[in-house]
């Protein structure tokens, strides 16, 4: 484990949370995955029943997450008592009519604190525990990403601002260490090795403006996808939704895609997303253009590229223009004029730092991609994203 004795680490969590909070009552916010998680469990074994696991549906969870969470968490080995907080009308209020991807995470992070804030006071805890990982801070502190869980690290005081001390057991080790602790705990592979999940959820992956319409499309795709993918084990896997409304592009931008593949500016079809990304350039966070391609042959059928041209087109289009931080490969389309646009991600990653796109087979796509137009009729264009990180974040937002 990367020079680290996971029964060391464990045994060394364990009193000093014991140490650090005595017979003071903490809380944590559970979500299923593995950091909240491991989190709870070394608290759990230090403090016993001075615990208290919530676990907020703010709505933007996948298809019956809160109830299969609270399922898996309170059953043995772990059997950690977890009470669900209804709180969907909350979070969508302060989040409606926001667009800009760091004003939604920002609004989350006040969101989510104030609501912990008061349940920390109902259950009398003066302390909070959190699933925060060495990713998170390093990209807070980089300028990359706001992650929703740090406070401390930049410059917020929680006594001051919420009203409780924070405890993060798991803050020096990344995502695959955490994997490790969990399996000495016990843990089943369910929880182990559970897909990341952006803490701010699905609100994150509704790209622009975030309404109900769109969630309900997103979790609908967000199932076709984890169903279609988990046998492959990519690193991370989810969709994304947009608009599906679009902006020209250069015609610059075309006739280097065409150079680049070697083919007509003819067999080109390229457009931008009216809704922008965060991307990565030097280390820090950019929100950049989003590039929708397609390549079609000519009788105009969309041709499935390889990967190896993909990323071709893609390094020769992100190298001369900048600005785009993300290019998504159409895979299947239902010919309406308007409608909701859906990205397919999967990511290769140790750490989560950086990232390789997962070749995923074509039949794989494709198949994925039509069950997504059978199940969401509100959206018209299915697309792979091909894009590492940098210059993308794995997530959109």
């Amino acid at each position: 484990m990367s020079g680290i004795d996971v029964k060391a680490f464990v045994d060394k969590q364990v009193e000093a949370i014991r140490e650090a909070l005595g017979d003071e009552r903490a809380l944590i916010a559970v979500s299923g995955g593995v950091d909240s998680t491991v989190s709870a469990v070394l608290t759990h074994l230090a403090i016993g029943d001075n615990l208290v696991c919530v676990f907020i549906d703010d709505n933007f969870m996948r298809i019956g997450e809160p109830e299969k969470v609270k399922q898996l968490l309170s059953a043995s080995p772990l059997n950690l008592p977890v009470k669900v907080l209804d709180e969907r009308t909350r979070f969508m209020d302060a989040l409606d009519i926001l667009i800009d991807a760091e004003d939604k995470r920002k609004a989350f992070r006040e969101t989510f604190y104030k609501t912990l804030s008061d349940a920390a006071r109902r259950e009398g805890c003066g302390y909070l525990v959190q699933g925060t990982i060495k990713a998170d801070i390093d990209e807070t502190k980089g300028g990359i990403k706001t992650q929703h869980n740090i406070l401390e690290q930049i410059g917020i005081d929680p006594v001051e601002r919420f009203g409780y001390r924070v405890v993060e057991p798991v803050a020096s080790l990344y995502k695959y260490q955490v994997r490790e602790v969990a399996r000495y705990l016990g843990a089943s592979s369910e929880v182990s090795e559970r897909q990341p999940f952006p803490g701010p959820g699905l609100s994150v992956r509704v790209v622009g403006a975030l309404t109900q319409d769109k969630l309900e499309q997103l979790k609908a795709a967000t199932a076709v996808v984890e169903d279609a993918f988990a046998e492959l084990k990519p690193a991370q896997y989810f969709t994304a939704i947009m608009s599906g409304r679009t902006m020209d592009v250069p015609q610059a931008l075309v006739k280097e895609v065409a150079e680049a593949i070697g083919i007509e500016e003819t067999q080109v079809a390229a457009e931008y997303l009216s809704e922008k990304a965060t991307g990565m350039v030097e280390g820090k966070r950019t929100y950049g253009l989003v590039a929708a391609m397609e390549i079609k042959n000519g009788e105009g059928k969309s041709l499935e590229l390889s990967y190896e041209a993909l990323e071709g087109m893609r390094h020769t289009v992100q190298s001369d223009h900048p600005e785009i931080s993300r290019m998504l490969y159409l895979v299947a389309e239902r010919g309406d004029d308007e409608g909701y646009y859906i990205s397919m991600r999967a990511v290769e990653t140790r750490d989560f730092l950086t990232a390789e796109i997962s070749q995923i087979p074509w039949k794989t796509l494709r198949i994925a991609a039509k069950e997504i137009l059978s199940s969401c009729p509100k959206v018209i264009k299915v697309y792979y994203d091909i894009t590492p990180k940098p210059p993308a974040t794995v997530e959109f937002e």
